[in-house]
């Protein structure tokens, strides 16, 4: 289970989140929503460790816990960025394979054979080989869920998985995160798609805008 309590990020004099505290449940979902400008993403970051908060503290099963600490021995928190973030110089295996070896130095054989099975369970067999461009949307999509859940996260969060996506991908994504569900995958979705959150979640979140 995460807990966050007394989340607060500032900007300056703009304060972004203000004292807020949520707990995901284990092998859940939830969905984190609101109007553009609420903090969302934002939110998501300072969970990833992708933003230090000004103040809060996070606890995964009872234990505190920094998602700025890149040292820790197990990756508790793993990210799907909106944009994906492939690189475009390494194939699909390369940038699958490059954060376990690099960050968490294990054997590139047994790197190669986890993304292997977890590009079959998301449909993605034979593609090892080709480059970004060489693939469609969706297909992008999966292999970033594909490299985030080859560090063995504990959680996975996504950044508005739908928002480049036509109807067709979108339930696509959406079959893929609830299958991840029944494998007990916990999942946090940030969206602006109430629809999409209301298909997939246990629970939503909803963020208001600071005034």
């Amino acid at each position: 289970m995460l807990e966050i309590k007394n989340l607060t990020k500032r900007f300056g004099n703009k304060t972004v989140i203000d004292d807020l505290s949520m707990t995901v449940k284990d092998n859940e979902i939830m969905a984190i929503v609101g109007p553009s400008g609420a903090g969302k993403t934002m939110l998501l970051r300072c969970i990833t460790g992708l933003e230090s908060a000004n103040q809060g503290t996070f606890f995964w099963n009872g234990n505190q816990f920094d998602p700025t600490n890149t040292d820790q021995k197990d990756t508790i928190i793993g990210i799907v960025f909106q944009d994906y973030q492939l690189f475009p110089n390494l194939t699909v295996m390369g940038n699958i394979t490059l954060a376990p070896t690099m960050v968490k130095k294990l054997p590139l054989d047994q790197v190669k054979q986890t993304a292997r099975d977890l590009l079959g369970r998301l449909g993605l067999d034979g593609k090892e080989d080709l480059y970004p461009f060489q693939l469609s949307g969706g297909q992008k999509q999966r292999v970033a869920i594909v490299r985030a859940l080859a560090m063995n996260p504990k959680i996975l969060c996504y950044d508005e998985p739908t928002s480049a996506l036509d109807p067709a991908l979108r339930d696509e994504v959406a079959e893929i995160i609830l299958d991840l569900k029944k494998q007990k995958m916990t999942q946090i979705v940030v969206t602006h798609d109430m629809d999409f959150a209301q298909n997939v979640a246990d629970e939503i979140k909803r963020v208001e805008q600071i005034d």
